[in-house]
């Protein structure tokens, strides 16, 4: 054997070796292609865009880059929970690696239309309570996720309210009957705080554009001290810029569930950091793409608290927020 030859020859026995010394990632060796994941959300694609890219960050600190180490197929059912059902079907008829299911309608539609696709969910009301999860620690089956704390933090806006009205006794809560597990528990858990606090409240309802301008003009006529928004819905995330033009142009206190609200010139925001939130969904997304099993991943609780305000939709309505709330505030917008 020449001297080039045994040289090639031993060249492809260490290229041999190496191939069979480092395995590929688990999804790349059962597709043999970049991985397709799923994200299916209730809202508008352009309204949603904060909280998709906190997803795609989530997503890059477990390891995975869109369009370089994983495909994100996206479905969004643009305000109508209707439509969640048959766009998780194409979904899962894609057989995406993983679904992301980024709402509390996206999730109900999307469990139980396959027991083998992992599921990662972003709520803001119970998982338990919805049945997606056994447990909080031990969500069992193909199922886990993320809460956001945005229902829970609903009788805090409220205190939020009577703090800057204290002599005030009406009060009203906008939610979303299209999304009753969201519009129920905001209500059931309002009543007993506004009775707390004296408070009579006003449930208002809106599932479409004209609804939030009847919304509106009915707080105006009952002449609430202020109007809390239910956290969590799809459709009022998607229409943050709209209801802060609405409530100041109807001359109506609005307390929103996040701080893009206020942000819109909205006076108050008070809720969970759903940016974060849709963070540790990707991130959680990205273990599995890596091989971890949902059913050892806890729920995870998206904990941090955010109280905004912006001063300048204050004076425009003629408030005057107290020291002691301003003090308290994560971010004041002047």
């Amino acid at each position: 054997m020449t001297m080039e030859r045994r040289a090639f020859t031993m060249m492809l026995g260490c290229a041999m070796v190496i191939a069979v010394a480092v395995p590929s990632s688990p999804l790349r060796a059962q597709q043999g292609a970049i991985p397709v994941v799923g994200f299916l959300n209730g809202g508008l694609a352009r309204n949603y865009a904060p909280l998709a890219t906190a997803f795609v960050k989530g997503l890059e600190e477990a390891g995975f880059v869109e369009g370089r180490d994983v495909t994100i197929e996206y479905r969004w059912a643009e305000g109508q929970n209707d439509r969640l059902p048959a766009l998780a079907a194409e979904l899962v008829q894609r057989n995406v690696a993983v679904l992301a299911a980024t709402s509390t309608p996206a999730a109900l539609a999307a469990k139980g239309l396959s027991t083998t696709i992992p599921i990662v969910f972003e709520t803001a009301a119970d998982p338990v309570g919805l049945g997606l999860v056994a447990s909080l620690n031990r969500p069992g089956g193909h199922i886990t996720g993320v809460t956001q704390l945005s229902v829970e933090t609903g009788p805090k806006r409220l205190e939020v309210l009577h703090e800057l009205f204290p002599d005030r006794r009406a009060v009203a809560l906008l939610v979303n009957p299209s999304n009753p597990v969201i519009a129920e528990t905001a209500a059931r858990e309002m009543q007993p705080a506004a009775r707390t606090f004296g408070m009579e409240l006003h449930v208002l309802k809106a599932t479409a554009d004209d609804d939030l301008d009847t919304a509106f003009t009915e707080a105006a006529r009952l002449q609430v001290s202020g109007l809390v928004i239910s956290g969590g819905d799809p459709f009022f995330v998607s229409r943050t810029e709209r209801m802060a033009a609405l409530a100041a142009s109807h001359a109506v206190p609005a307390v929103g569930a996040g701080r893009a609200f206020v942000a819109a010139g909205g006076l108050l925001s008070y809720g969970g950091d759903i940016v974060d939130a849709y963070r540790l969904t990707g991130n959680y997304v990205g273990r599995i793409l890596k091989g971890e099993k949902p059913a050892d991943l806890p729920v995870q609780q998206a904990t941090k608290i955010e109280l905004a305000v912006n001063l300048k939709a204050a004076k425009a309505l003629g408030i005057t927020v107290p020291l002691t709330l301003l003090g308290r505030a994560d971010e004041v917008i002047e």
